[in-house]
């Protein structure tokens, strides 16, 4: 088992330097064409470039508003038909794409062996001494790491596949390739890891990873500095990540997750507290969520097979599953639950209003992506662990479905603007119908995955919230035959305020609300009314368009396998409310667009529009509070180098230099000088002693 595990992180790790270092090479090898310079369009005819498809030639043009790819580069969309007939001569594709799809079919097999046989199995590769808490390089694997690693394999193949076609115009693939394959073993490596330290290199190698793929059109300047936000936005969380995991492992004696679980009942209040508002720094910077969510709406700017993985897989779903890792330890500190609920909840509504006014596609998913993983901490907030797990994964489906989605819509109309769309149900029906059952699942519709996810957190918040009022001597179990069918929701239930827990209850019915007029929005305008710009409207390429359906199974169908757990089936109440919020925000989305398809039903918010379209002004608080202050110190210390300590500098290179000037004179090398200054010192001197003595 942990064989398997460590070859399943392995693989894609091998891959990525073999794709850095071979990938060209393997394309000559099996004899793929490069594509020649004047026909690339690019101005690129390196062997960096992709193999073997037939470009054509389209008129070199500006980058669309929204930043959306370059005109020019809609000769893409025919290269890109023939990424599929290229693949077995495209060396970087093959190195990306296989070693993920065997790493996909062992974490398979680990999942399959763990589902049938339940359990904790571990090993230990060795311990690193450090002087006090040794560190032990080995893996875990239980039912929750089986199955959030087999999730990351999944997502990661589909995006992989995709973009062979996405990016097949692209010079710079192979390195993009080998960044996904990095990506995915760090996050493998986050998901199997059986120490806390560890698991922070994972950690560490994602936010990496990140910073390359967001800024991999690095030459656009707004591509560059979104990278370096995220990777500064998220090493603010880190420090506080890793300063929690010292405490919490010196507090436990042991670095072993399974070690630090153990020792949670014989920890100090203070201790725990500490550590996990340390960590929750740690899963706030890397998911997202206020204050430092910032970072992830502006990494749209990197390509959208990136923000699938970033969104569904990995990085932000990495904050969520260290929570539900040492959840005994966030259990046990319930002022540490109480801040992740009032900051959940003000993701979770923020985020989806933020959504609600945005004109870029890939902004609306990156919103609501918050808003979603907002919803998870929520659900972790209220004890609601399994279920919070459930939304988790089929998150990662739709999610990914919705971007990739996203993706071959941007691909064919050259822009990420909503309204440079209109009326592609019919001229992309496979794209339509797998994005109705993202958004559907994003809603939470019934049959689809969201449904049974977001109501088992609803219901864990309900629960919640009813029983924080009989906490009193005696409460659980009053609370427990007070709420009937409830009570088949098992304990645990975090000691948070009852205040708190009914603010959560009521967020999460909000934001369905919010979150089903965002969606309708986004869905009418991509695929209702009439075409807004001239483009030629018709599918995707094969091998980005089938992904997109497959994708679009596991979106629909993953709710059914929560039926054989009670915490997760249905509830009537829950489910009721829950649809009657949906069904109110559909309703005034569509009522709204209905009046005039043309415009944009957002507009009838009037000047709030503005508020949310940014983000009730976050950045521009970070840039007065935090930004525009460093930029005064930095330019304080720049003139204080440049005119004090350079000028002190500079000043006594002056000063030596016109004084070795002014001795110069004196050694002209004139011998008749020096002899009649010989003279002339003797005669002084002569002088001096005839006259003093």
């Amino acid at each position: 088992m942990i064989v398997l595990a460590s070859l399943a992180i392995a693989l894609p790790f091998c891959a990525a330097f073999a794709g850095m270092l071979l990938g060209p090479r393997l394309s000559r090898l099996l004899g793929a064409r490069p594509l020649p310079a004047a026909e690339s369009g690019t101005g690129s005819g390196t062997p960096d470039a992709p193999t073997t498809p037939l470009p054509v030639v389209r008129p070199e043009t500006g980058p669309v508003p929204g930043g959306g790819p370059r005109a020019a580069e809609m000769g893409r969309l025919v290269t890109a038909d023939f990424a599929l007939r290229g693949l077995p001569r495209n060396g970087p594709a093959l190195i990306a794409v296989v070693p993920t799809a065997v790493a996909t079919v062992l974490a398979l097999v680990v999942a399959l062996t763990l589902w049938r046989d339940p359990g904790v199995r571990g090993g230990t590769l060795t311990l690193v001494p450090t002087g006090s808490v040794d560190i032990a390089i080995g893996l875990q694997v239980d039912g929750l790491a089986a199955l959030v690693g087999l999730m990351v394999c999944l997502v990661a193949l589909a995006v992989q596949v995709y973009s062979v076609a996405y990016m097949a115009k692209d010079p710079r693939y192979s390195s993009y390739a080998a960044f996904v394959s990095l990506f995915t073993a760090a996050m493998l490596l986050v998901v199997y890891a059986g120490d806390l330290l560890l698991l922070y290199v994972g950690w560490e190698v994602m936010g990496v990873c990140s910073y390359f793929l967001i800024g991999h059109h690095w030459e656009e300047r707004a591509n560059s500095r979104a990278a370096v936000k995220a990777f500064l936005v998220t090493r603010l969380g880190d420090v506080g990540f890793l300063l929690g995991i010292f405490v919490l492992g010196i507090g436990a004696g042991t670095f072993s997750i399974g070690g630090v679980l153990d020792a949670v009942p014989q920890l100090p209040a203070g201790t725990l507290t500490a550590a996990t508002l340390l960590l929750l720094a740690g899963v706030a910077g890397k998911s997202a969520q206020f204050p430092l969510h910032t970072w992830l709406p502006d990494a749209m700017a990197g390509p959208t097979p990136i923000s699938a993985l970033i969104h569904a897989a990995t990085m932000v779903a990495a904050g969520i599953y260290v929570i539900a890792r040492l959840y005994p330890a966030f259990l046990a500190a319930p002022g540490t639950l109480t801040v992740l609920g009032i900051v959940a909840v003000i993701s979770m509504l923020g985020s989806a209003l933020a959504a609600l006014a945005q004109d870029d596609l890939k902004r609306v998913l990156a919103y609501s992506t918050i808003s979603q993983l907002a919803y998870m901490a929520a659900g972790l907030a209220v004890g609601a662990q399994t279920a919070a797990i459930f939304h988790l994964v089929a998150h990662g489906a739709f999610k990914a479905l919705l971007f990739l989605a996203a993706g071959s819509v941007i691909f064919v109309a050259g822009s990420n603007l909503l309204g440079h769309y209109g009326g592609l149900r019919r001229a992309m029906p496979v794209t339509f119908w797998s994005m109705t059952v993202g958004y559907a699942a994003l809603v939470g519709l019934p049959p689809v995955s969201g449904f049974f996810s977001k109501d088992a957190i609803i219901e864990g918040a309900r629960h919640t919230a009813a029983l924080a009022g009989h906490r009193e001597p005696g409460a659980g179990e009053q609370g427990h035959a007070a709420l009937g069918a409830a009570a088949e929701v098992p304990p645990p239930v975090p000691d948070i305020p009852a205040g708190a827990a009914w603010l959560i209850y009521i967020g999460l019915l909000v934001t369905v609300g919010v979150t089903a007029a965002y969606a309708t929005r986004a869905w009418l305008m991509t695929f209702f009314g009439e075409q807004r710009t001239s483009f030629e409207a018709r599918e995707a390429p094969a091998l980005m368009t089938w992904t997109v359906a497959a994708l679009a199974v596991p979106a629909a169908l993953l709710g059914f396998f929560g039926l054989g757990a009670a915490e997760l089936r249905p509830h009537l109440v829950s489910a009721g409310v829950s649809l009657l919020w949906a069904a109110g925000g559909i309703a005034v989305a569509h009522l709204l667009w209905n009046r005039d398809p043309a415009l944009d039903p957002a507009d009838r918010l009037g000047p709030v529009r503005k508020v949310f379209d940014r983000a009730f002004y976050v950045d521009e608080v970070y840039a007065a509070l935090v930004v525009r202050p460093v930029r005064a110190v930095a330019r304080a210390v720049v003139a204080t180098d440049r005119h004090g300590i350079d000028a002190l500098v500079v000043g006594t290179a002056g000063w030596s230099r016109r004084a070795g000037g002014a001795l110069r004179r004196v050694q002209t090398g004139n011998a008749q000088a020096y002899l009649t200054g010989l003279l002339a010192g003797v005669i002084v001197i002569a002088a001096g002693v005839v006259i003093l003595l």
